[in-house]
C-alpha cells in the first residue's frame, strides 16, 4: 500500500476512534485479531473489539492523541503514540505495531505505558529533544 494512503486511513482512524467506532474500525478486515501483551488480551474479529470500544467508558471529549511518528514497511507499520484520556491533563506513551493485509489491518498489537523523568546523572550525554505533548 502506498505511504501517503496508509496515513490518510491512520489519520482518520485517529480521527473518529473515540468519536465514531464504526468509521474507526473501517481500518480492519472482518477476521482482524486485536492484542493487548501487557495485559494478555486477545480479540478476535472487528465485530467483537468495535463493540467493546464502544463500550469504552472514557467520553470522545476526554481523548487525545498526538502521533510520535510512523514507520511504514511493506505489509507491516509501527505508530509511536501519546495518548491522553483526561483531555491533556496526563499522558500515556503507546506503540501500535500493525500487520496489514492489502489495504488493512489484520492484526494490531497494542502496548501501553507510562512515561517517568529521565535520571539526572545521565544528563551531560542528552540530545535535546523536540517539543512533546506535556505529561
Amino acid at each position: 500500500m502506498d505511504e501517503h494512503v496508509l496515513r490518510a486511513k491512520l489519520d482518520r482512524f485517529f480521527e473518529y476512534v473515540g468519536a465514531d467506532v464504526d468509521r474507526a474500525e473501517e481500518l480492519y478486515h472482518e477476521d482482524a485479531v486485536l492484542e493487548f501483551p501487557q495485559s494478555g488480551e486477545r480479540f478476535e474479529g472487528r465485530t467483537t473489539f468495535t463493540e467493546w470500544r464502544r463500550q469504552y467508558p472514557v467520553p470522545e471529549a476526554d481523548l487525545r492523541f498526538h502521533i510520535r511518528r510512523v514507520t511504514v514497511r511493506e505489509d507491516f507499520t509501527v505508530v509511536e503514540l501519546s495518548a491522553s484520556y483526561d483531555q491533556g491533563a496526563t499522558w500515556s506513551y503507546g506503540v501500535q505495531l500493525l500487520d496489514f493485509r492489502g489495504d488493512k489491518v489484520v492484526r494490531e498489537r497494542i502496548y501501553v505505558m507510562d512515561g517517568w523523568e529521565a535520571p539526572e546523572w545521565r544528563a551531560p550525554w542528552r540530545s535535546p529533544t523536540p517539543a512533546d505533548p506535556p505529561r
